[in-house]
């Protein structure tokens, strides 16, 4: 966890940076990684820079275990300065973060029962960079009854703004159920509370200006039966709250406040505005009017703005965030640009040229992409002298380095120092026709050639969760697709209709099509493999977690004779209980629900062609374990090939497993691939 390395930049902040590769190994010295090497916890992780940019805090880990939180003096970097380390001991750390120069807030976990419930707690809490006077950074309520203290014991405190013109204090919107929706200024020293305004059942979704004013807030209301959402504003000079748009949820175009600006009366706004990819947008809120495009691309959504904090230049912004292939910045600050390219050259990232065809227009545009590694700038302090820089990519752990005023780039530490990435696959973005002619895009990772050689191989399909959900070409902290890629497995990451985050077009065409055409975009994705000589005909299996083990399950019931298994974890099987479920909430009602429809793998359980291994959490609070014990009974009395698995104290979330549970996962599927699916394993 020390700085290792250091290089200096030979000339100018724009000048190229001595040569500096990260550690590769030999093709012929590859040493596949175990299960556990990609279970345990990252060496380091969540890495931050205070705003002044003396300090660094991240989320680290010696043993693979358990998690500690680690800050370093800047100062003390390339002087090999040890971190401070903060420890715990009753609960699991999550995330670090600085929420004022020389205050952290910490998140923190741990399992928690309250008579038949099994849930995990979640806690949010402030310390100072020695871990001293440790204090939750919202008090728990005082509720009268137990199941309010239960439920306040649940809740987390919510952060409407770090407020970083003011020293001490924070604003925040109380999530205790007796003052519920109060907007509190708390001082993160001395643990004081003053309540700015009452909370409101009406209103909800509170938004600060950059001045710490809370200035918009989101309403649910009905029009003729019909449910939207309303953003109501407060006006720049009388502040009189008024309403300025609206959007229903039958639509699904939100709306939504991404930024304020140094003017009262222009605020930045993402929305799709019809067309098939969300833009920013300038709005003036005197004239109630949509202004010129801030930020828009061609074939991504645009997310945010990444706006100063420095009071030179406060609320500008220094680039903006879009979902590309990764979760990409287009940076507008000169300095941070030319950092951001001098380093990619430095830490040889190198992109590479695509074709892509948008599934909207069926245009071909040529873009540019990171496949192995990309290196961004995660963190900055206030100033732009010190910038935290990432590399990382789905084939390369994260690591970590320091980029000091001087020019100096220091590494802070690899996320995974033990994984030879010499053992690892190939990815690259990929798309592929439909039977019906959408382009679907996808990720594919192919075993190291130097290992496995040339294909096909075996192949495991692998479809996210959601299913409103996308992959990223990035590394997945699961561990599961490299885990396989080092095995001899091709993985494929379908990003099938349905799927959030590649355009409107892509999304609304899963709508109803559940085990249907959504389905069909998995299934021809095996056949563009087979065709394409990367997957071995003969062994296909389909691997998927909630929304994934939906698939996972349907795949096994649709006897289309691509599949030789189908392993499904914590998989949705009760299409029917999904529908109740999203039915209950009204606006859930109109939003998702309709969406919802297609095949029921509970009902049509005993169908089941393939064999199956099912595994499930019993602490699972978003796909209820009584999902996959009602389609295991069924399996059960048909006499259909099974392996059932149920976790101990494993909840849904990545975040809720500890590495001994994920290692049991990795190795339990492994095990199963081998042994049991279809005739001698895949």
């Amino acid at each position: 966890m020390l700085p290792t390395k250091t290089m200096r930049f030979c000339c100018s902040v724009i000048a190229t940076l001595c040569a500096f590769a990260p550690q590769i190994s030999q093709a012929a010295d590859a040493t596949i990684p175990t299960a556990m090497d990609f279970a345990r916890k990252p060496a380091i992780s969540e890495v931050s820079i205070s705003r002044d940019g003396a300090h660094i805090a991240a989320l680290t880990s010696a043993d693979g275990v358990k998690a500690t939180v680690s800050i370093w003096k800047t100062s003390n970097l390339t002087a090999g300065g040890d971190p401070f380390v903060i420890a715990l001991d009753k609960v699991d750390i999550l995330g670090v973060n600085f929420i004022k120069n020389d205050r952290l807030v910490i998140t923190t976990i741990q399992p928690f029962t309250y008579g038949a419930s099994k849930v995990h707690l979640i806690k949010v809490w402030i310390t100072d960079l020695e871990g001293k006077n440790f204090r939750p950074l919202l008090p728990e309520g005082r509720g009268r009854a137990e199941t309010e203290r239960f439920q306040d014991a649940l809740s987390s405190a919510g952060i409407i703004s770090t407020l970083p013109l003011d020293p001490q204090n924070v604003l925040m919107v109380d999530t205790r159920l007796a003052t519920r929706g109060d907007v509190l200024k708390v001082n993160v020293y001395s643990g004081a509370i003053a309540r700015v305004e009452r909370g409101s059942d009406r209103f909800g979704e509170l938004q600060s200006d950059l001045n710490g004013e809370v200035r918009a807030r989101q309403e649910i209301g009905f029009d003729k039966g019909a449910v939207y959402l309303a953003q109501w504003i407060r006006h720049p000079d009388t502040k009189v709250w008024e309403e300025h748009f609206r959007w229903y949820a039958k639509d699904r175009e939100p709306i939504s406040i991404v930024g304020f600006t140094p003017d009262p009366n222009i605020i930045y706004i993402q929305s799709t505005r019809g067309h098939d990819k969300s833009g920013l947008y300038v709005y003036d809120i005197k004239q109630r009017k949509t202004l010129e495009p801030l930020f828009e691309h061609k074939v991504f959504d645009a997310l945010r703005p990444l706006l100063s904090t420095d009071r030179a230049d406060y609320g500008e912004p220094l680039g903006f965030a879009y979902a590309g292939s990764g979760l990409e910045v287009y940076w507008t600050d000169p300095r941070l640009a030319a950092v951001n390219k001098a380093v990619q050259i430095a830490l040889k990232s190198v992109p590479t040229a695509v074709n892509w065809t948008d599934p909207a227009s069926n245009e071909t545009n040529r873009l540019s992409i990171f496949a192995d590694a990309r290196v961004d700038i995660i963190g900055w302090s206030e100033d732009r002298k010190a910038l935290i820089v990432e590399r990382a990519g789905p084939s390369a752990p994260s690591e970590y380095y320091l980029f000091s005023s001087s020019g100096t780039l220091s590494l802070l530490g690899r996320a995974r120092p033990q994984i030879d990435p010499a053992g690892l696959g190939t990815a690259r973005l990929i798309q592929y026709a439909a039977r019906d002619g959408l382009m679907v895009p996808a990720i594919l990772t192919t075993p190291p050639k130097s290992l496995f050689g040339a294909g096909p191989y075996p192949t495991l399909i692998e479809p996210h969760g959601g299913p409103w959900a996308r992959d990223y070409l990035e590394w997945d902290p699961a561990g599961w697709v490299q885990y396989f890629a080092s095995r001899g497995y091709a993985v494929l990451q379908p990003q099938f209709r349905g799927s959030e985050g590649w355009g409107q077009r892509l999304w609304r065409a899963g709508d109803g099509e559940w085990g249907l055409k959504m389905q069909d975009d998995k299934d021809d994705g095996v056949k563009w493999l087979i065709d394409q000589k990367i997957a071995a005909p003969d062994r296909v299996a389909m691997f998927g977690y909630s929304y994934g083990g939906y698939a996972a399950l349907t795949a096994a019931i649709r006897p289309n004779g691509l599949y030789q298994c189908a392993i499904s974890g914590a998989g949705a099987a009760d299409l029917a209980k999904i529908k109740q479920e999203t039915y209950s909430n009204r606006f859930g009602r109109e939003f998702q629900n309709p969406t919802i429809q297609g095949l029921d793998p509970l009902a049509r359980a005993t169908e089941a062609a393939i064999p199956l291994l099912i595994y499930h959490g019993d602490r699972d609070t978003i796909v209820d374990i009584g999902q996959s014990r009602r389609f295991v009974e069924k399996l059960k009395a048909a006499g259909k090939p099974h392996r059932y698995l149920e976790i101990k104290d494993a909840g849904h979330q990545l975040i809720t497993m500890t590495p001994t549970m994920l290692e049991m996962q990795l190795v339990e599927i492994e095990t199963y691939l081998k042994t049991d699916c279809g005739p001698g394993g895949l």
